[in-house]
């Protein structure tokens, strides 16, 4: 048996850890669907009134991008 055939038994779409990042997605999707109230967030200089939802929304998908692009560079390096 070659190394390329041994498998670990994990692999599949119902791995712990992909279990455990679509929980969190989904429970950060209800978090910021029940958050509707109008806030005032500082952007650095400007002082900005707009839905929590949109500033949470918009924290998600950065925060998807940068893991998207951590785990990109990541894989590129181990090749």
């Amino acid at each position: 048996m070659s190394p390329k055939d041994v498998t670990t038994g994990r692999s599949g779409a119902f791995s712990p850890a992909r279990i455990a990042v679509t929980v969190l997605a989904v429970l950060s999707i209800v978090f910021i669907c029940v958050n509707t109230d109008e806030v005032t967030i500082r952007v650095i200089i400007p002082t900005v009134t707009m839905p929590l939802w949109a500033a949470l929304l918009g924290v998600f998908v950065a925060g998807l991008l940068c893991g998207g692009y951590v785990m990109h560079r990541r894989g590129r390096v181990a090749r």
